[in-house]
């Protein structure tokens, strides 16, 4: 067995767990090794029964009061029992494990694990795992890591199949150089591999965690340094800014100062044989888009194309809209084309024709901009939206259809300016601090969960009078490993809550991208009134129409990602209103309350830093800055600055070939 060899040789792996495992993207050993963890099972202490506590994961000290009691309901076996510690008593159940029966005798105590439910008014708790005292004790002790995973392969089965594994781990390549590891106090290769999958402590993980999450920094920071040293000058000048100042006049609005000052930035760039590298930074809401038609519009009057890339198909879709739409106003006659994954083959086809001998369009779309077969020869503009869903490499490959084009990224992640320097050094920031004058703030609470019904009959108000509401749950599917709500258990819990009268969907990150593209259409339409959603929807579609947002286990995420979710509604002209649900019913949550009292995502941001949690890493991951696997900017910013401090000793060596570390660096730049 080697690191290439295919997952089907392992034991235990047949035909079926193979294709389950591909869809996890793991083909082979290595991809086995290098599928960490996404969380650790941090083992509660032990409760009695009268401490138990609805909707948490809990570990339960508890007498059996008499004999399990076995049945058959249509076909499924159930076995159920009562446990009490003299004072309360808890109703425990299994479903399709007759084995228990077995297992359990009367008037013995065992540790039960698992989830309390409220069902009917009586605290129950269903498939509990049972330990005895000892062994729960020992447990305590450990860390047991959690893996994303489908239904069909459990946790314990991957884990076995990372332990047969092991044997490779040295076969493993270092990818960083000795000396780094040293200064930095970074663990090998291998030995962080090894403390990722099996942690004695939280210590052991926390190393491993390290190591590779200064490794993601690094080649990140490493590609950026690389494109900006390749940066020579190009040969599309756009000039005489009157037309797009002429057009101004035409909008329904006025433009902000912070708006103005960026579109000035933008065109002064575009009018220089450097071309343009620039940042367009702005709260969600803030106008970026219109700035980016344009600019698009400005290499559109000087005779070039101009390109705009945005992360999802309804984003894109909405986006051409708007462009139509515009050009309709203004009266102009340019030419917009849309270009999706989704497209037919043959829609897109007659679309890459139309791209390619139309010297002066408008294009916008999908990732299938970037595919080798889409020819844009006179490509003078390129603009990625929400630009940490694009990696360097991403932004290259487009940029890369034309011959040196200008360049122009948009995010509307607020990103303290000390991270933000590091982050996008390769760019100039333009920052756009205001809101529309026609904007209302939005209207924040934090509460505990006891407020649930008083928030669901709010939403109910608010979808009677016209309007839709967002909810938010950190999980995609029940899970034993994380205490926090998930979307498809909370759907079906609505639906009975609405029955008859509220049509509530469902979207999250694992659905297929043509489903996920139908139910963002449908709720745009106002077919589906409430969406019940992972953070999927941070990067999302302009809803004017939805007023509520409604996070659960809020206390789960960090700041800005809460930011950029409220960030969802808002947008329209009617009141909006943000609701922060806070699990752990903590009376007064610092965090929470700096998002109750503050609109600003700046603000939010340099908060966000300044109360990170190092070493608390059973939350949720923020994924709102960058692409990264393992790394957080806020929970990780010391790490960012290391690596960057050591990307910039290495900046003036990255392209010459006759240093010696010349090969490595290339390699981390390629991976």
């Amino acid at each position: 067995m080697n690191l290439n060899t295919p997952v089907r040789e392992l034991k235990g792996v047949g035909e079926h767990k193979e294709k389950c495992l591909q869809k996890l993207g793991v083909y082979t050993v290595r991809d086995i090794l290098l599928h960490f963890p996404f969380h650790y099972i941090d083992y509660p202490q032990i409760q009695p029964v009268s401490g138990v506590e609805p909707d948490r994961i809990m570990a339960i000290e508890g007498t059996v009061t008499s004999a399990p009691f076995h049945k058959k309901i249509k076909g499924m076996d159930m076995v159920t029992a009562t446990i009490t510690d003299g004072t309360a008593h808890l109703s425990v159940t299994w479903f399709h494990q007759p084995y228990i029966k077995k297992q359990l005798h009367a008037m013995e105590n065992y540790i039960f694990y698992g989830k309390i439910r409220n069902k009917n008014g009586k605290l129950t708790m269903d498939q509990p795992v049972i330990y005895s005292y000892e062994s729960y004790e020992k447990l305590r002790t450990t860390l047991q890591p959690v893996y994303h995973l489908s239904k069909d392969i459990t946790n314990n089965a991957f884990r076995k199949l990372v332990q047969d594994c092991l044997p490779c781990i040295d076969q493993l390549e270092e990818l960083l150089p000795e000396e780094l590891c040293l200064r930095r106090n970074l663990l090998s290769y291998k030995e962080a591999v090894c403390q990722l999958h099996f942690p004695k402590n939280v210590d052991e993980m926390l190393a491993g965690r390290k190591r590779f999450v200064f490794q993601e920094f690094f080649k990140f920071l490493l590609q950026m340094q690389a494109a900006k040293s390749s940066i020579t000058k190009t040969q599309f000048i756009c000039k005489d800014n009157n037309k797009i100042m002429n057009l101004i006049e035409k909008l329904p609005f006025e433009l902000t100062n912070g708006q103005m000052k960026a579109l000035h930035d933008i065109l002064a760039d575009m009018n220089n044989e450097i071309p343009m590298q620039r940042l367009l930074q702005g709260d969600v809401g803030s106008g970026k888009t219109i700035l980016a038609l344009f600019a698009m519009l400005h290499a559109h009057f000087n005779g070039y194309q101009s390109a705009i890339m945005a992360p999802t198909e309804v984003l894109a879709r909405q986006h051409f809209e708007s462009f139509i739409d515009y050009k309709e106003r203004f009266g102009l006659s340019f030419s917009v084309y849309l270009l999706t994954g989704s497209m037919t083959a043959k829609e897109k086809a007659r679309t890459k024709e139309l791209i390619k001998n139309d010297s002066d369009c408008l294009i916008v779309g999908t990732h299938a901009l970037i595919q080798d077969t889409v020819d844009i020869p006179n490509l003078a503009l390129v603009i990625t939206d929400e630009q940490h869903r694009f990696g360097v490499r991403q932004r290259e490959t487009l940029s890369n259809k034309g011959m040196i084009p200008h360049t122009l990224v948009m995010s509307a992640t607020p990103i303290p300016r000390t991270l933000a320097l590091i982050l996008y050094g390769d760019l100039a920031i333009s920052t756009i601090k205001e809101l529309p004058s026609e904007r209302l703030p939005i209207k924040n609470c934090v509460v505990g969960t006891g407020y649930r019904n008083t928030a669901y009959e709010f939403i109910r108000r608010q979808v009677e009078i016209g309007f839709q509401a967002y909810v938010i749950c950190p999980l995609v599917e029940e899970s034993e490993a994380m205490d926090a709500a998930d979307v498809i258990t909370y759907a079906k819990h609505l639906r009975e809550y609405y029955v008859g009268c509220i049509n509530v969907g469902i979207l999250h990150g694992q659905m297929k991208p043509s489903e996920k593209n139908r139910v963002m259409e449908e709720f745009l339409a106002n077919k589906i009134q409430i969406l019940v959603s992972t953070t999927v929807v941070e990067v999302g579609v302009n809803v004017p129409n939805a007023t509520v947002m409604m996070v659960e286990n809020a206390e789960q995420f960090g700041l800005a990602q809460l930011h950029q979710l409220r960030g969802r509604v808002g947008r329209g002209k009617a009141q909006s209103y943000c609701i922060f649900i806070d699990g752990k019913n903590h009376k007064e949550n610092k965090r929470l309350e700096i998002l109750n009292h503050s609109n600003d995502g700046f603000y939010i941001a340099e908060k966000d830093l300044e109360l990170r949690g190092p070493g608390d890493f059973f939350g949720i991951r923020q994924s709102g800055e960058l692409d990264f696997t393992m790394a957080d900017i806020y929970k990780d910013s010391d790490l960012l600055k290391e690596a960057s401090d050591e990307v910039n000793r290495l900046k003036n060596i990255i392209n010459d070939e006759n240093h010696m570390q010349y090969a490595w660096l290339q390699k981390m730049i390629q991976l």
